[in-house]
């Protein structure tokens, strides 16, 4: 039975952020949904249309392998101020699953939710300051702890992504896609 990944976002959300780990994801294997908070036709953070499968709350409390929050100053806003977005996050990382965050959403959405609490994390550059003061602030392209992945912005998501990757699908998979893809120092 293959992994699954749920990927969140909302008006705003970085576009590249979203797209790469759901592409990269899907070559892996993965068996990718998206879902939206708010509606499932919205614009990213650059105007570009995106569309989900289903509104968040249409998953209900089914629990993925992974569970994928990408950034974008408004989207991450956005996203945290949902409770549904709050309480899976939480329901994931509590039963051992995957929670990624990347740009934005590692401060603005997963922090205020207790998970990085002495943890290891990165993030957009400057947002750290919104970290609780027991998470170690990294300066890593992507920072893995335990069942936590964190990344800084739109230049790192296909690195975050090919992480993700091989935590889900293993690391040989992950470097076939990589090379797949052409990507550098595969």
């Amino acid at each position: 039975m293959s992994k699954t990944a749920l990927i969140v976002i909302a008006e705003g959300t970085e576009e590249i952020e979203a797209i790469t780990p759901a592409d990269v994801l899907s070559r892996a294997g993965v068996d990718v949904t998206v879902a939206a908070v708010g509606s499932v036709e919205l614009r990213g953070g650059h105007g570009i249309p995106l569309r989900a499968e289903m509104l968040v709350e249409d998953c209900g409390t089914i629990l993925f392998d992974a569970l994928i929050i990408p950034g974008g100053g408004r989207g991450a806003e956005v996203l945290s101020k949902s409770q549904w977005v709050t309480d899976a996050i939480r329901r994931h990382f509590e039963a051992g699953k995957i929670v990624a965050g990347i740009c934005a959403s590692p401060a603005v959405v997963l922090a205020p939710t207790g998970i990085l609490t002495g943890k290891h994390a990165t993030c957009f550059p400057g947002l750290e300051r919104r970290f609780p003061s027991d998470v170690t602030a990294c300066d890593t392209t992507v920072v893995v702890d335990g069942n936590l992945v964190t990344s800084r912005g739109p230049g790192t998501a296909m690195e975050f992504s090919l992480r993700l990757a091989e935590l889900l699908s293993g690391a040989q998979r992950a470097i076939e896609v990589g090379h797949r893809m052409i990507v550098p120092n595969m």
